[in-house]
This record gives structure tokens, C-alpha cells and sequence, in this order.
């Protein structure tokens, strides 16, 4: 078929070529990359982003593992019986296998002899799984393909057979991973029947130009400076035997006498020159082929190579979390089909028996920051508070319910075992026992606090360093150091003070921190009034929380953090202020009616 017919349903130009057989692109086609397993091995062994290629899915895919979801007693059976057998590393290393070389499998080992024959996991009992292979494509062969079209293995190996031996081994006992998956087996070239290509195969060549992008940078370095000397009739003077002897006496001369006291000796006829090589632009085309292999393993940037990513107000953090979705994603169509089976085997394994509510659910890899975990804490506490009012369901249920939640979530880890200790009924205070509380404090409900005028505040504990910076920057009028503070909450609107709550961030003795760094100005508030403004997400939250609390009122459009260290700023151009830059630290909340 000529390549006019091929592409006449595409764009064509006769005069410019384009589309016809003139057209260089419509010769161009795919061939099938050829690396055995000993270039796979050398490429993963020999090239770090090869490696961290392979072996970044794989880790990242168990790195947090899973959470059973099951009764203490029996996680605790499950868990102790996937340490035995290594069920996580064994898994792991089948993974990084199956992505370097096209496949491998874990071989679920329960002393059975007839391995030819579906494994049921009905027949395991306590102790059943004696211990996981793992195995690599080289190591497993498969057999004929499945044609049934109603056997759920249809178009997949019926078995796999040891390489030099008869044995056979029934799939189910198999955990099986693939590399790169074949669209269709039946037209993949060059393949190993039964499993895929190397995750290696389509992104060497990005890493193959990385690789060579950066020897090439490395080996220009070595060049970067090059001196050049002009000598008059330098080849008419080679034909003396001797000459070639003296020039390099002469030049070793020459250079050290340069290297002792940077003068560089010419004859009058002999001209220097030096000749540098520009790196403005090396940068760029490393990100390039950075980019390149990152796009070629589907792993950001950040994770690949460690650098966060560019652009205005960017980190890296949607990549990376994009990312972790992915490595969900195939957790979720990958391993656990994959494991199916030999989770069936595990639980019965670890309790004997096979109770139908227990399940799992694969841990999150994106951790939560404190005040992240702090947020969620507080919502989650809301929530069971809002459900217990609002009596849609037994009090006990609740209970029981809210205790499993925190656990799991980690926000009170050690609840249940408290529980277990001292119960969940609150113990029964004697009436009129002078050492407990008096009847009058268990009995009598506390009515709310009067409304007040609300002003809280945080003194600043370091406002030597900060007032000395305002001297250097040219301010010689300053509050004092120790009037120096941070204003919370401002309402002129009375409000209950007891519905505020405690401090919820800072340490045990109430001290808040904001770390060196971040965005700062140097900027007027009000008439005269000069203040350092800064960010801080701890002072925000408790502002919002203060005022959805109480209904406080605040007398500005919106809440920013600032330090107002003058009110006579006399002539210093605040645009040419370098703002404090260093850290910041706040004594305990001040809370004070407003009296002015």
C-alpha cells in the first residue's frame, strides 16, 4: 500500500508535500524496543532515574500499607500473621520485579503437593499459609492460553510451569503482577507469552537523554575555559625534530610562571586568547529532559528529581497529590484483585475462620500536616456532638460508633484501651461528700457568663529583636519592647467570653511561634500608626473561630496579622523598608474589655 492511499484521509498539500509520498513523516513507524533482562538489569543497576523510575510506584504503592477494619483482637491476629509471613515486603518485591523485568508472582506456599490443582481458600485453616515465594517471569512459564470464553480466565495462561520441570502451578496460587500490560497479548512481539514489558521499555529513551544530557553537561565543565596561543609559523616549524620538544618546554614554562604569579610570557609575534563556555541556557534543557523522564514514568517532578515544581505560587503539591490518586487508583484495579485470594487465605490463616465484616482499606499516602490533623479533630468532635443532640440515633451507638471513629482516625489513639480500663459510665459522686464536688456542682446547670466587650491579645516576648530591627531600618521613635502585641479578637459587640473555649494552639504554657520567613510588609494603619504585618494560620483560625463562638464583631473589612511598633515614623520611605524577617514570639492570650 503506498503511503498516498495510507494517508488520503489526512491533511494533504500537493506543493508543499504534505500527505503525499514527498512527505518525510509518512515514512516514519514503530518498531519494537529490544533490552533482554541483562539490560533491564544494567539500565536499573547503572542509571539512578531507570531506578528510581522502576521502584518509586512500587514503594510509594506500599509504603503506608493497610488498615484492617476488623475487631481489635482480630487486627491484631491478622496483623501479627502478615508480619510472619512478610505479606508487605513480599509484595513489595514482587512489584519491583514485575516493573523492571515485565511480571512476577508470589507463590502462596501451603504445603499442598497437587500445586496443578485452584487453590480454595475454604480449606485454609489457622496456620494454613506456610510461607510467600516470589518469582519472576524467567522463573514461571506459561502455558496454553484459556479459550473458554466462560471460565473467568479467558484469554489468560491456564497455568504456569517451572522452567526444566513438569510441575504446574494453578494460577490461584499465584499473586501475579505485570509490568506494562499487553493491549493484546496475541500481537505483542518479542514477548514473554503470559506477561508484559518492562515499565523500562518505552521510557528508556527519555532516560537514555537525561543520562546523556548530563554527561555532556559534566564533560563541559571540564571545558569551560580554554587558552588559546597563536605561534607564527608553528607548522613550517614542526618539521625540526627538536622543535616539538622545546614548544612543550616552552608552554610548561609559560604555564608556570602564569600559575605563580598570573603573568602569562610571549614572544612579541605570539598572541592569548581565552575562549569560556556559556551555561545560560544548560539549565533549561535539563528541565527539559527532567521533564521528559518524569513524563515517561508518570511520577511528578518533585518526587523524581526532588526539586518542586515552577510557576507563580507553585510547590508542587497538586502535582503530588494527582500522583498519590494514581498510585490509589492502582491499589485499588491492581493489588487487590491481584491479592484476593491471598487475602482470603491471610485472614484464615491468622483466626481460623473467615468472619464476613472483615475488611481493609489501603492508608492514605498524603500525610496531614498538625494543624491539618488539628482541623479534622475539631470537625469530627462537632459532628459526634451535633449527632448526640440531635438524637437521631441510641446513645449508645453513638458511643460506641465515636469510639472506633477516633481510633482509626488517630486523633485519640489510645481511647479504647482507656475505655477498656475505666469504662464509659462516669462514676457516681456521693451527695455531700466534702472531698468530691459539692451537690450543687453535678446538679446545678451553669448559666452562661453576662455578655461582655471582647479585646484578646497576645504579647510579643522577643520585641527587643524586632524594635532593634525598626532602629537599623531607620526608625528612631518606637513603643516600647515590652508594649509590642499581636490584637486576636476586637469586638465592641458584648459577647459570652465562656463560649470561646481554651487556647488551641501554642504549647503547653500557652507561647505561640511563627516560624522566620514567609511574606511581610512594612505598611501605615490608621493616621501615624506603623505596624510589621505578617501571616500566621494559627492567629487567623483562632480569629474565625473566636468570632463564629461568640458572634463577635471586628471593625475591619477583613483579619490580618501585624505588630505596631510606631506611631512617628518621621520621614523614613516605607517602601524602601526591608520588612523583619526573623521569628516571632507570642506570650499567652490576654483576654481584656475593650475600654476606650
Amino acid at each position: 500500500m503506498s503511503a498516498f492511499t495510507y494517508l488520503k484521509d489526512s491533511l494533504q498539500n500537493l506543493v508543499a508535500g504534505l500527505g503525499t509520498a514527498r512527505d518525510k513523516a509518512s515514512h516514519s513507524s514503530y518498531g519494537v524496543p529490544d533490552m533482554d533482562d541483562l539490560q533491564l538489569l544494567n539500565a536499573f543497576r547503572g542509571s539512578w532515574a531507570a531506578r528510581k523510575g522502576v521502584s518509586i510506584p512500587a514503594i510509594d504503592a506500599c509504603r503506608n500499607w493497610r488498615n484492617w477494619q476488623a475487631d481489635k483482637e482480630q487486627i491484631q491476629k491478622i496483623e501479627a500473621e502478615e508480619s510472619h509471613l512478610n505479606v508487605q515486603g513480599k509484595i513489595l518485591e514482587a512489584l519491583l520485579k514485575a516493573r523492571l523485568f515485565g511480571g512476577a508472582a508470589v507463590f502462596i506456599g501451603t504445603g499442598e503437593r497437587d500445586t496443578a490443582s485452584e487453590l480454595n481458600p475454604e480449606r485454609i485453616w489457622k496456620g494454613g499459609i506456610k510461607y510467600l515465594t516470589v518469582m519472576t517471569r524467567r522463573q514461571l512459564t506459561a502455558t496454553e492460553i484459556e479459550q473458554d470464553p466462560q471460565s473467568d480466565r479467558f484469554g489468560k495462561p491456564k497455568a504456569y510451569r517451572l522452567p526444566g520441570s513438569m510441575v504446574e502451578i494453578h494460577p490461584s496460587r499465584l499473586v501475579i503482577f505485570i509490568g506494562q500490560q499487553h493491549p493484546d497479548p496475541e500481537l505483542a512481539q518479542g514477548a514473554a507469552f503470559g506477561w508484559g514489558d518492562s515499565v523500562l521499555l518505552s521510557a528508556m529513551p527519555a532516560v537514555k537523554h537525561y543520562d546523556e544530557t548530563m554527561a555532556n553537561v559534566v564533560s563541559l565543565v571540564y571545558e569551560a575555559k580554554i587558552d588559546v596561543i597563536n605561534i607564527p609559523n608553528l607548522m613550517t616549524s614542526m618539521q625540526d625534530k627538536n622543535y616539538e620538544r622545546l614548544l612543550l618546554e616552552r608552554l610548561r614554562l609559560a604555564a608556570i610562571a602564569k600559575g605563580i604569579n598570573g603573568a602569562l610570557i610571549l614572544d612579541g609575534q605570539e598572541t592569548h586568547s581565552s575562549k569560556t563556555a556559556n551555561f545560560g541556557t544548560l539549565p533549561d534543557v535539563i528541565a527539559k529532559t527532567e521533564q521528559g523522564v518524569a513524563g515517561a514514568f508518570d511520577i511528578p517532578g518533585s518526587r523524581m528529581f526532588g526539586l518542586s515544581s515552577g510557576g507563580l505560587n507553585s510547590n508542587g503539591e497538586e502535582n503530588t497529590r494527582n500522583y498519590y490518586d494514581n498510585v490509589a487508583s492502582r491499589q485499588k484495579l491492581e493489588l487487590m484483585p491481584a491479592m484476593s485470594v491471598l487475602d482470603e487465605c491471610l485472614i484464615r490463616s491468622a483466626l481460623g475462620n473467615r468472619p464476613k465484616e472483615i475488611h481493609y482499606a489501603w492508608a492514605p499516602l498524603w500525610q496531614a500536616t498538625a494543624k491539618e490533623r488539628a482541623d479534622i479533630g475539631k470537625i469530627t468532635a462537632d459532628t459526634i456532638k451535633t449527632l448526640n443532640e440531635t438524637k437521631l440515633f441510641p446513645s449508645d451507638a453513638i458511643s460506641k460508633a465515636s469510639v472506633n471513629l477516633l481510633v482509626e482516625m488517630s486523633i485519640m489513639p489510645g481511647l479504647e484501651a482507656a475505655i477498656e480500663e475505666f469504662g464509659t459510665e462516669l462514676p457516681d459522686e456521693e451527695v455531700g461528700d466534702e472531698v468530691n464536688s459539692p451537690p450543687q456542682a453535678t446538679k446545678t446547670p451553669i448559666s452562661d457568663a453576662a455578655p461582655r466587650t471582647l479585646y484578646v491579645s497576645r504579647k510579643v516576648t522577643n520585641g527587643d529583636e524586632i524594635i532593634a530591627w525598626a532602629k537599623a531600618q531607620g526608625f528612631d521613635s518606637t513603643v516600647p519592647a515590652e508594649s509590642l502585641h499581636v490584637t486576636v479578637a476586637y469586638s465592641r459587640n458584648p459577647v459570652d467570653w465562656m463560649k470561646i473555649g481554651e487556647t488551641w494552639s501554642g504549647d503547653g504554657d500557652g507561647h505561640l511561634k511563627v516560624v522566620p520567613g514567609g511574606a511581610r510588609l512594612v505598611d501605615k494603619l490608621g493616621e501615624g500608626a506603623v505596624a510589621l504585618l505578617f501571616n500566621s494560620s494559627e492567629l487567623a483560625w483562632r480569629h474565625v473561630s473566636i468570632n463564629e463562638a461568640t458572634g463577635a464583631s471586628w471593625d475591619w473589612p477583613e483579619y490580618q496579622p501585624h505588630i505596631t511598633f510606631t506611631y512617628e515614623p518621621g520621614s523614613v520611605d516605607l517602601e524602601a523598608v526591608e520588612p523583619y524577617r526573623g521569628k516571632i514570639e507570642l506570650g499567652p492570650e490576654i483576654f481584656e474589655e475593650i475600654t476606650q
